[in-house]
């Protein structure tokens, strides 16, 4: 007997996915939740008065919208759901938007030249050849966009690690490439003991010096200017280092430089904490942790690592004791940790060069 062949349906829910990402943008783009949030809903016909806009499209995207858990809906009217009022919505803590603005404007196009990114090896929504890297780019349009998204997935990478590991004990810490503050500020703001540095090219961190102020941790957290390739060495004077969705943007050969030069800056005994999207072992999964190493593909000379390749690599800087924890964001789905052996034991030979543990929490003693 002939094996019945698979619902095809899978591959049409792939093949029509960015029908739901596009309905989405465009909601966010008519302002549709910040209209309706603070409301008691709006009909299909007063949102498209307020909007200026025809019944037939209003109707069309309201129904998609609802569809897709974004909207409720009471007799005639329509109101957010618990998800759009609390990341939708502008001014919100944890708003989304930025995101959605650089995926809709910034990168929608440029996942259409995936082919020639395959073909080339080579990204595609800068110039490789004109600058190092797409993060040299000053054209505002390009770094205020980027760094408002990074800024929301940040504060969630940060509130996951503070579950993943335990920073009671550190004094000061670095974030390296640490772009709009946001990783410092959670940590900072979870362990009040400690202060931060945000260590990154001098127009971003004039970003993060308008969230700092704006977060009131002026005195608790500062920035660094500098490029971490171009300069000799890293800022020194600091027990923790954080490399937050930062290597998987670089090459391994320029990943490895950086663990050095986290190795040979930090005090002894510090802490290393990488944390981002981790491909598992077998390299099929998870989902998004592949599909960004397909988006490091584009924007970068980069891709999604393994948690062995991290570790591997931090063990060749001299890192020793890597430790690996699973988290739940949706900036990040892992953390490796590392330790620079202290002053009075320097000759403490590597670890394996993967050690993988529960949620242990490591301390910076």
């Amino acid at each position: 007997m002939t094996e019945a062949a698979p619902s095809p349906a899978p591959l049409f829910e792939l093949s029509t996915g960015y029908w739901a990402f596009k309905t989405l943008a465009t909601a966010y783009e008519l302002q549709l939740f910040a209209r309706l949030s603070g409301t008691p809903g709006m009909t299909c016909a007063e949102w498209a008065e307020r909007c200026g806009i025809d019944a037939r499209p209003a109707r069309a995207l309201l129904t998609g919208c609802a569809s897709l858990g974004l909207l409720e809906k009471t007799g005639e009217r329509y109101r957010n759901s618990p998800l759009s009022e609390a990341y939708l919505v502008p001014g919100k803590p944890h708003h989304f938007g930025g995101l959605l603005t650089m995926l809709d404007h910034r990168l929608y196009a440029a996942w259409g030249q995936l082919a020639e990114a395959v073909r080339t090896n080579r990204p595609v929504t800068w110039d490789s050849d004109r600058v190092r890297s797409l993060f040299e780019s000053q054209d505002p349009a390009v770094t205020d966009t980027f760094w408002e998204s990074m800024h929301t997935l940040s504060s969630f990478t940060g509130e996951a690690l503070t579950t993943a590991i335990d920073l009671k004990g550190a004094r000061s810490l670095l974030d390296v490439g640490g772009g709009s503050g946001a990783l410092a500020l959670t940590l900072c703001g979870h362990w009040p003991g400690m202060k931060a540095t945000v260590y990154d090219l001098p127009f971003v961190t004039r970003i993060a010096e308008d969230h700092i102020e704006a977060a009131g941790m002026s005195g608790r957290v500062r920035t660094a200017d500098g490029d971490f390739f171009a300069d000799a060495s890293l800022p020194e004077g600091h027990d923790v280092h954080t490399f937050s969705n930062v290597l998987h943007d670089w090459r391994e050969a320029d990943a490895k430089v950086l663990l050095k030069k986290s190795f040979d800056a930090l005090a002894p005994g510090g802490l290393l904490v990488i944390a981002g999207y981790f491909v598992n072992e077998e390299e099929t999964g998870p989902p998004l942790a592949a599909l960004m190493g397909l988006a490091q593909l584009i924007e970068t000379e980069g891709r999604s690592y393994t948690a062995s390749e991290y570790a591997g690599w931090a063990a060749e800087a001299g890192f020793v004791d890597p430790r690996t924890a699973c988290v739940e964001s949706v900036g990040a789905n892992g953390v490796l940790t590392a330790r620079k052996p202290a002053a009075e034991h320097p000759d403490v030979p590597p670890r394996p060069a993967m050690t993988t543990h529960p949620i242990e929490r490591p301390q910076v003693t």
